[in-house]
């Protein structure tokens, strides 16, 4: 649909090859940044990852790292119990499974503790610069306010936005992060500054139009 591939474009002219926000320096640093970063902000996970990475240098340390402790430091974070056990599982496996060398490959991802589709292919994303989509809260969000897709799951959306984009799906991603993260939002959306509120079909903006 010409629609749709007038969305992908401005999306891509929009945000020139965007990268996260999460800060990291090695593919360990940013498996855990994106483990953490479930169903919490960038900004807090930055917040807390120095002093994590400062205990916690490298996997095989993380691997041996004591569970109190780790909690200790992510205790700001949401779910921090579960994620403090998945990030010492997560460790323990990639030193027991693949030789200390956090895999690269999807369903090897997946295999470890805490990783599922979503963060597998951020990982990937962001690491390789693989041609995946994944679908968070904002992506999810933008989807179904833009008409792309209907579907009422994660996954579901994430094949829509496959089948409708098939390429630079990394870039794709981000820009639909940061689209949604800052300018498409959840409440009060800044409908005012959108360059893609002509292809909108959310009833916020029908209900603006009204009044």
């Amino acid at each position: 649909m010409k629609r749709n591939l007038a969305i992908k474009e401005l999306f891509l002219k929009k945000f020139d090859k965007p990268v996260t926000e999460l800060k990291f320096s090695t593919l360990y640093e940013l498996l855990v940044c994106v483990m953490l970063s479930a169903q919490c902000t960038d900004k807090r996970v930055n917040l807390i990852t120095p002093a994590l990475f400062k205990a916690y240098p490298d996997i095989k340390s993380l691997a041996k790292a004591n569970l109190a402790s780790v909690k200790s430091y992510i205790q700001t974070c949401s779910f921090f119990n579960n994620k403090a056990q998945n990030l010492i599982k997560m460790a323990q496996a990639v030193c027991e499974n693949f030789g200390g060398e956090i895999p690269l490959d999807e369903k090897d991802l997946k295999s470890l503790a805490g990783v599922g589709q979503k963060t597998a292919h951020v990982v990937l994303i962001e690491w390789c610069g693989a041609n995946f989509m994944a679908v968070d809260t904002h992506v999810f969000r933008v989807s179904h306010r833009l008409g792309l897709s209907k579907a009422k799951t994660p996954e579901a959306t994430e094949e829509d936005l496959i089948r409708i984009f098939k390429n630079n799906l990394n870039y794709l991603h981000q820009a639909m992060v940061l689209f949604g993260r800052y300018t498409c939002k959840a409440k009060n959306p800044l409908c005012h500054q959108c360059f893609l509120y002509d292809f909108c079909k959310s009833k916020d903006k029908k209900l603006k139009e009204k009044e």
